[in-house]
């Protein structure tokens, strides 16, 4: 069924990550706790410095590379793969933005030496999910900086080496102007506020943290956050995303189809119940992959600049279409594989799957996210056609 998002011996994960991951996933949700063992597999293939250019010590691969190892990985553990798309996010903000000042250059160098895991802080108590507004600030003075931050949800904190952090620029900046910050070591205090007990994506851990950091001025993005945020947090992590939802579904359709090949029987030319079910989700997984695809070679990875109205929107569809569709593709292949598919364990097992899958149209609500869509269509024409 369906080929990776990219097809090629560079961009397939070695073998052995996708085995620790998918060993381990039934006790990563059961117990909620991080994938250590497919992490400790891509650390030993460098794997975390896939998006660093080969100059700065990484493997230099591309966007397209980098969403199929997501993809791979999320079809063995979700929260693996989401995990690992999370930090790809956070180091293609740093490739795209960040490469010509001298400490993040030299951040880069050390991420790819020593296999450093990125986390994201963006998010706010009292902002209702709205990540362009911070309350929090930054507070310069003489070379050096303090901020704290009430985090409502930071995936995988406890487990990560460095967090970009979002805050206003200064304490006289308004809530939209904000800077982005890396913080990291002796400068990165976290105060766990909330556990994370969730239904799905167990592994993320993501819980809400008191953020207290400082270091030096120059860790400071010298590009506004708002600028990041439009030409490539919003458009990298939609594509990355799809490709963990996509790789998720892919493993559950799989699962049906294997379960409905156990129910055919030689020189019966009868199609066994819920054969038509498998086409629909096909189908319906397809279109969605065939949307990530070609997102992702819509983005001009070399020359990030601001979205227009129009890609705003596509990206935002990006989002909630295939949210919605991996979702449902998941469902199906539950509806097909019957009480195997809900059973925890199990060769059609697909209760982790449509758990986890449940969380994608919430990753930002796709209602709030529907709303946005719609002031911007108002304003441009959506871009459609074949031309």
């Amino acid at each position: 069924m369906g080929s990776p998002l990219l097809a090629t011996a560079k961009s397939a994960l070695p073998p052995g990550v996708v085995e620790a991951a998918r060993e381990a996933a039934g006790a990563v949700d059961q117990d909620g706790r991080f994938p250590t063992e497919a992490f400790a597999e891509l650390r030993r293939h460098g794997l975390l410095g896939a998006l660093v250019p080969k100059a700065l010590g990484g493997l230099g691969l591309t966007f397209g590379e980098t969403a199929a190892q997501c993809q791979a990985l999320a079809g063995a553990c979700g929260s693996a793969g989401m995990i690992l798309a999370m930090h790809h996010i956070q180091v293609a903000i740093l490739v795209r933005h960040a490469l010509h000042q001298p400490w993040h250059a030299a951040f880069a160098r050390r991420l790819c030496q020593d296999q450093l895991l990125l986390a994201s802080a963006t998010s706010e108590v009292d902002i209702g999910g709205a990540i362009r507004t911070s309350i929090c600030a930054i507070v310069a003075q003489g070379g050096a900086f303090t901020v704290e931050k009430k985090a409502s949800a930071i995936s995988y904190a406890l487990d990560a080496d460095a967090l970009f952090l979002t805050a206003r620029a200064n304490p006289d900046a308004v809530t939209g102007d904000q800077a982005l910050v890396i913080l990291e070591g002796a400068g990165l205090e976290m105060e766990s506020r909330q556990s994370w007990d969730a239904m799905g994506m167990r592994g993320t851990g993501s819980g809400a943290f008191l953020i207290k950091g400082s270091g030096d001025t120059a860790q400071i993005f010298d590009t506004p956050f708002a600028e990041i945020a439009a030409s490539s947090m919003a458009p990298v992590s939609h594509a990355l995303w799809g490709a963990v939802w996509t790789g998720i579904a892919t493993d559950a359709v799989l699962r049906a189809r294997r379960a409905l090949r156990g129910r055919t029987k030689p020189g019966v030319t009868e199609l066994p119940t819920g054969a038509l079910r498998l086409v629909e989700a096909v189908e319906t997984l397809q279109l969605a992959e065939a949307r990530v695809r070609t997102a992702i070679a819509d983005l001009d990875w070399d020359a990030p600049g601001p979205a227009g109205f129009a890609e705003a929107a596509a990206n935002n569809g990006l989002k909630t279409s295939v949210s919605e569709a991996c979702l449902s593709a998941a469902q199906t292949a539950l509806a097909i594989c019957g009480f195997a598919g809900y059973a925890r364990d199990g060769e059609f097992s697909v209760s982790r799957h449509v758990r986890d899958l449940h969380s994608a149209p919430l990753m930002i609500g796709n209602g709030r996210m529907r709303e946005g869509s719609a002031r911007l269509l108002l304003a441009q024409r959506p871009k459609l056609g074949l031309g």
